[in-house]
């Protein structure tokens, strides 16, 4: 595999205030459409080859909004979309969206779930198991209260590949959470698990952090998981409520002076690379 970066997280949307309605009164900065002409320029500046463009959205109409922008974009490498995983018909509509290779996986908002445990429930793990028959992988986006269920179901299904969004979103003020840090060094064990260096700068205090205070954390990760099991996020638009583009880039590129030249390339594009069959 040639060198190639590949942004593994990020963000398109047409904003409208029922659609977008997680996006409340104190996240002005990103009340507005964000689309590929918008996101390209930050790609070739920052020297990043493509990116993943991640689900926002639970819809179908969402899924294809984002297919058809990849289809147009060639920078856009894949699409994780949604679709409902409960849903009775789950297996067909699974056979006719994995006729598109540019759909490379699925995610839920589980974070925004009133069941904690809702990743555990019959329908829901019924619909995941038929991911591996397609190929495609899935996207872990939680809270740390939510760790327990998510070790849990990724023992369940030791061949399907999952990934943890923003390192489940440690909240990120100086003191280490230690259910956290135990149940990332769990997942970690788990060779079907990945995790996304993404995310970070809004679990800080928004455009008041110092890269510093993000090192224990990514400590943890990286103690936790094979550096071929890390991988770059952006988290672009949203993480323009804390930071820049470039700046959150360079975070992860400065942690990763210690290792490496071969460490570096695979975090910042090889492992998603391969991950997501680009």
């Amino acid at each position: 595999m040639s060198n190639v970066k590949i942004d593994s997280h990020q963000h398109f949307w047409k904003y409208h205030p029922n659609t977008h309605e997680w996006i409340g009164p104190s996240m002005e900065a990103i009340k507005k459409d964000f689309l590929p002409a918008d996101l390209y320029p930050l790609l070739q500046k920052n020297t990043m080859d493509g990116c993943i463009a991640i689900q926002a959205q639970q819809s179908e109409t969402e899924t294809l909004f984002l297919l058809d922008l990849a289809k147009q974009h060639p920078f856009i490498k894949g699409v994780v979309g949604w679709l409902d995983l409960c849903a009775e018909d789950i297996g067909e509509k699974l056979q006719e969206y994995a006729k598109n290779p540019l759909l490379k996986g699925l995610r839920h908002v589980v974070q925004d779930e009133p069941d904690d445990y809702f990743m555990l429930r019959p329908e829901f793990q019924r619909g995941l198991s038929l991911l591996e028959k397609y190929d495609l992988t899935y996207d872990i986006l939680i809270y740390p209260k939510h760790l327990s269920p998510a070790l849990e179901l990724v023992k369940l299904f030791p061949s399907q590949s999952f990934v943890l969004d923003h390192m489940a979103k440690p909240n990120i003020n100086g003191k280490m959470d230690p259910h956290w840090e135990h149940y990332i060094g769990e997942l970690g064990k788990r060779n079907n698990v990945h995790c996304k260096a993404s995310g970070m700068v809004t679990e800080a205090a928004w455009g008041k952090w110092s890269k510093s205070d993000f090192i224990p954390y990514l400590d943890v990760v990286f103690d936790s998981f094979d550096t071929e099991r890390i991988m770059f996020g952006s988290d672009w638009p949203v993480c323009l409520l804390s930071a820049e583009y470039e700046q959150v880039k360079d975070i992860l590129i400065q942690y990763l002076t210690k290792y490496p030249k071969e460490t570096q390339e695979q975090v910042m594009g090889l492992n998603a690379q391969k991950f997501y069959r680009i």
